[in-house]
Formats: C-alpha cells, sequence, structure tokens
C-alpha cells in the first residue's frame, strides 16, 4: 500500500496529471469567455499542455497566464481569423446544398468542399500549438501551420480524430458526455494534452528542445 501511494508510484503521477489538467480545463474556460480572447486561450492551452506532456511545468496557472499574456495579441487575431474561415466554410456548406443542380453535379461538390475543409481544419488545428512554439509572425503561423498539416498527414489526421469526433458526440449525443460536465471538468485540456502528445513529437524535428 504504502508503494501504491509513494509520490512516484504510477497511481499518483496519474492522479497529479489529472488534478493539472482539470485545473488547466478551468483556467481556459475562464479565460475563454469573452470569445474574443479565445485564440489566445486556445494557444495557452495548447502551451500548457505541451508542457504537461513534457513534464517541464512547475505551476500549470502562472504557465498558463504567462502564454496567456504573451500571446493575447496575436493569439485572438489568429483565433478570430480562424472563426472567420469556419464561417465562411459553414456559408459554403448551405450553398452547396441549396444548389438546383443534378445529385452528380452536387455529389462532386460537396467532395471538393469536404476536401478543403479536412485541409482547413488540419490547419487550424496545427495553428495554436505552433504559435505557442515558435515565434513567428500571424501570416507566417497560418502558412507554417498549413504546410506542417500537409507534411504529416498522419499526425494531422490523429489530432482530427481525437478532436472533431469528440464535438460531433457532443452535439449529437450530449447524453454521453454527461450533457457537457465532461467538458467542464477536463474535457478541453484532455484533448488538449492528447494531441500535445502528436504535437511534440512533430515540433521536435523543427527544433524544439522537449
Amino acid at each position: 500500500m504504502s508503494n501504491l501511494l509513494s509520490i512516484d508510484s504510477p497511481l499518483v503521477r496519474f492522479l497529479t496529471k489529472l488534478a493539472d489538467l482539470m485545473l488547466l480545463n478551468l483556467v481556459f474556460i475562464v479565460t475563454s469567455l469573452p470569445l474574443v480572447t479565445l485564440g489566445a486561450s486556445l494557444t495557452a492551452l495548447s502551451h500548457t499542455a505541451m508542457r504537461i506532456v513534457t513534464d517541464d511545468y512547475e505551476s500549470v496557472s502562472a504557465t498558463y497566464l504567462r502564454s496567456f499574456r504573451s500571446n493575447l495579441k496575436a493569439g485572438s487575431l489568429l483565433g478570430l481569423i480562424g472563426l472567420g474561415l469556419l464561417a465562411v466554410a459553414g456559408a459554403w456548406y448551405v450553398v452547396i446544398d441549396n444548389l438546383r443542380v443534378s445529385t452528380t453535379v452536387k455529389a462532386a461538390l460537396f467532395v471538393v468542399f469536404f476536401l478543403a475543409l479536412y485541409r482547413l481544419l488540419g490547419t487550424l488545428l496545427f495553428v495554436f500549438p505552433y504559435q505557442a512554439t515558435f515565434a513567428n509572425t500571424v501570416p507566417e503561423v497560418l502558412n507554417n501551420a498549413r504546410k506542417m498539416s500537409a507534411r504529416h498527414p498522419i499526425a494531422c489526421l490523429t489530432v482530427l480524430l481525437v478532436s472533431v469526433p469528440s464535438i460531433l458526440v457532443t452535439v449529437f449525443v450530449p447524453a454521453a458526455v454527461g450533457w457537457g460536465l465532461v467538458w467542464l471538468a477536463v474535457g478541453f485540456a484532455g484533448i488538449a494534452f492528447l494531441t500535445g502528445i502528436v504535437f511534440v513529437g512533430v515540433f521536435r524535428r523543427y527544433g524544439l528542445n522537449a
């Protein structure tokens, strides 16, 4: 029993990580309440989650807030750009869905649309972890995130499979996530942690020292 509860035991390490992720989740939700700061919050969430992955942190809240403040302007701008691009994608979906064309033409248009949407989502999922890790201008972040998501298709697909189904389940089967309670407890930070494992592996190839 003493070994089970020792500070280096797998159980204690797991519970410590879980507590850190719950704290990270709470701080993320609070700083995301003003929608305009969502991009900065996502950047700080990615930064802190990757630090948790690599055990390179002392305080979750201090690490998060430091990243949030340093990325407030650029991160918020990236968030607004991302929301704008998603709104455009949604508008295009409505346009295609309401076109009075043959079934074959509409199917072909939807194939093109979903391929473009895949690239957009892949790019956006790379944007905030990239912003959290490397010092670039906003256009460079967008361009490099786009290139990385294309250069690492398996990593991109893995991140998409972790992130997107979670959102779809929440929307269409809310009871599966306790009607939002899972998201409030640890959901956002949990996904950031899982995808952070992937991003750390990718970014190490580009000079991330972790």
